[in-house]
């Protein structure tokens, strides 16, 4: 097995910097594709209550018979559960879902304009110091949302999820992280497979023998970005996770970075504020 090259948080816990994404995969796909990620090396999983399978991934991890403390689990936070009182409850309940406790807890989304998610990262807080998590982050905020963290509370987030992507390369934001130790993640890293049939990547992508994905996924770790890209077919899983025997040049890394044209693919975090029903 390849070994995953470990990134250390702030909080000197160690992240896998390549990991299995289950956003989108149906709960009742979820224990299968889990488990196959496994048998392929993959020790890092993230998952969130909005995507309706945590259930389905702590069952994978028990009955892989891989011990708990040796599979790096995140999962996030509901967009319904910013009520402090909610916050403690919900995180308490992922827990049980995975294994007794998490790895990392993100706030999924800062909802900027129906909640104060100052409060409610004061519960995650002490999610953290209950040790109901082991590190705790946030996702999708911005350097103005990080800023009221660092003036507000007092744990730095460990981690931000947020879209990156040679689309959007988030140059600034990942460069904030740097600055003040927060670790970037990147959901959608392949743009939802937008980016795979650029020019620049293709011809990147043949000069190394290589699939386009392949070569966006190797960008990102190059960068320092962790990543979890998903799939639910065997092939791809394994397609995915043979990065680490091939390097990009800096020319070759510089041409990929400079495809940004701030294109999102998914919400603006500073607009989007989806709560359940």
């Amino acid at each position: 097995m390849t070994d995953i090259p470990l990134i250390t948080l702030n909080d000197g816990k160690t992240i896998p910097q390549l990991g299995f994404g289950v956003f989108q995969v149906e709960p009742e796909n979820t224990l299968d594709a889990t488990l196959t990620a496994l048998e392929v090396g993959y020790r890092h999983i993230d998952t969130a209550r909005m995507y309706g399978n945590e259930k389905e991934v702590g069952q994978a991890i028990e009955q892989s018979g891989i011990p708990r403390d040796e599979v790096f689990i995140t999962s996030k936070l509901n967009n319904d559960a910013h009520d402090p009182e909610a916050a403690l409850e919900a995180g308490k309940v992922s827990a049980e879902y995975l294994g007794g406790y998490m790895d990392l807890f993100l706030i999924h989304w800062p909802l900027p304009t129906v909640s104060d998610f100052v409060p409610t990262w004061k519960a995650m807080e002490e999610l953290y110091h209950q040790g109901v998590s082991r590190s705790i982050g946030v996702s999708n905020f911005s350097i103005h949302h990080l800023n009221r963290l660092r003036d507000e509370t007092t744990v730095t987030p460990a981690v931000n999820q947020i879209e990156v992507h040679p689309y959007l390369a988030q140059e600034e934001l990942r460069a904030y992280g740097v600055q003040h130790g927060i670790a970037t993640e990147a959901w959608s890293p392949i743009a939802q497979g937008l980016v795979l049939d650029d020019p620049t990547i293709v011809r990147i992508a043949g000069a190394h023998d290589r699939t386009p994905a392949q070569v966006t996924l190797r960008w990102h770790i190059q960068r320092g970005d962790i990543v979890f890209p998903k799939s639910v077919t065997r092939s791809r899983v394994e397609e995915n996770f043979r990065l680490f025997d091939f390097e990009l040049t800096g020319e070759e890394m510089t041409d990929i970075t400079t495809l940004d044209r701030g294109h999102r693919t998914g919400p603006d975090p500073d607009v989007f504020d989806y709560v359940p029903a």
